[in-house]
């Protein structure tokens, strides 16, 4: 991984992982990075240098190091840089959210305890989508890279394991951007802005028969201008996923392997809020052994029970101007998955009571690769519940090729597919 991370409060140069070792730690400086080749409209904001240095000791033997981690940020908070150069474990929730001004430089690991019984009663929560997590950063002006070599670890495997038996339980997220000016971070990045990941490897697996759910490489929620770029994630779940209010997201330059696509969704899942996403450019990315390469999600407009811990439906916004471009696909099951129906088998139902999110001016440009077998010859899905909120969608080269060598099928409904260029479209 490349020794990089962000200028104006940025994530980068970080590993991430269910469970792992670390060697080699040495001392690291901010590095110096910009989104390219896309940007934003407007340039990031600028951070200073700093002008203090705060260690922290670790206690060792498994210990917990919260306590000093929490003082460190204290007494470096206002324009210092905090060095996490050794192994730490956190057993306690930390709220990191009055920063201003702050470096942290990782080259050492943080390893949070698996005391399920503590972090269920003590993680902080958030109402979308029973999220919790294990600690937050949140304020203005913070940059947090790894040099290549730092390392967050989950310790995800006690987690994945007790969720096979109590499929509701609450898994912390590993790290999130909660009211982040200037900043950034992995899997979740709510209530933030003017935000940079760059270089970052996120790596989730299970050693045992229970697989890792819900491994979202990053979300954004109610966020604006983010940037996610040059970036490894290997998981089981949305590489990114753009959720309830983001806009202005550009996201390049990511190898996804093993995931659910970069999804827009899921949107409309609760009947009294609104919800957007718009202005999201997808650009020069790969996706390999994948559920979806592209995807759009959104709940019906009725009430509906996914899984366990997890229904909803009936909520109304928009998902508008979404571009992806350069998109190399490699056995993907779904090359492009469109779907107004999300968490609903009952198409009957969909198309009796459709979708109040409306989606439109969606761009698929210059897609390339192979999809798996699962569906062959079939390559994508693109299914709306209503013409009138789905319009204007557009495909242009698109060269799929499905493991037996067949002309490439897609399944188009509810919506005007005159956009479609090139598409061999079918009704199932």
């Amino acid at each position: 991984m490349v020794s990089k991370v962000i200028t104006s409060a940025v994530v980068a140069g970080l590993a991430v992982a269910s469970s792992a070792r670390l060697a080699g730690k040495s001392s690291i400086s901010r590095p110096n990075i910009e989104p390219y080749p896309k940007t934003l409209s407007h340039p990031l904001p600028t951070s200073p240098q700093r002008n203090k240095t705060c260690s922290v000791t670790s206690r060792g033997s498994g210990d917990d190091d919260a306590s000093a981690i929490l003082q460190a940020f204290n007494d470096c908070n206002n324009g210092g840089t905090v060095v996490l150069d050794s192994d730490y474990t956190i057993g306690t929730a930390l709220d990191l959210t009055f920063l201003n001004g702050v470096d942290v430089a990782l080259s050492g690991s943080i390893t949070f305890t698996d005391d399920i019984d503590y972090w269920v009663e003590n993680s902080f929560k958030y109402d979308y989508q029973n999220s919790s997590t294990f600690w937050k950063f949140g304020g203005k002006d913070v940059n947090i890279y790894g040099g290549g070599i730092g390392l967050l670890d989950g310790n995800g495997q006690a987690w994945y394991d007790q969720f096979a038996a109590e499929p509701t339980l609450l898994r912390p997220i590993t790290l999130v951007l909660d009211g982040l000016q200037g900043g950034s971070w992995f899997n979740l990045i709510a209530n933030s802005s003017d935000i940079l990941v760059s270089d970052v490897t996120i790596n989730v697996g299970s050693t045992s028969s229970n697989p890792a759910k819900n491994t979202d490489g990053w979300d954004t929620l109610r966020s604006d201008s983010v940037v996610i770029q040059d970036s490894i994630v290997n998981n089981g779940d949305d590489c990114v996923s753009f959720k309830p209010n983001s806009t202005n997201i550009v996201v390049q330059g990511l190898s996804c392997n093993g995931s659910h696509g970069i999804s827009v969704g899921s949107l409309g899942q609760y009947p009294l809020e609104y919800d957007i996403v718009e202005n999201v450019y997808v650009y020069n990315n790969t996706m390999s052994n994948a559920g979806d390469g592209a995807r759009i999600k959104v709940w019906p407009g009725i009430d509906t029970a996914f899984e366990p811990g997890l229904n909803g439906g009936g909520g109304a916004g928009y998902v508008r101007n979404v571009t992806y471009e350069m998109y190399h696909n490699v056995n993907n099951d779904w090359i492009i998955e469109l779907n107004q129906c999300y968490g609903q088998s009952n198409t009957t139902l969909c198309q009796m009571y459709p979708s109040n999110m409306t989606i439109s001016d969606i761009y698929f440009l210059d897609f390339t690769g192979t999809s798996s077998k699962k569906y062959d010859p079939r390559v994508g899905t693109l299914v709306c519940s209503s013409s009138e909120q789905c319009y204007n969608i557009h495909a242009r080269n698109i060269s799929i090729t499905p493991p037996s060598g067949k002309a490439p099928q897609w399944i188009c409904n509810g919506f005007d597919t005159v956009d479609l260029e090139g598409f061999n479209c079918t009704s199932s």
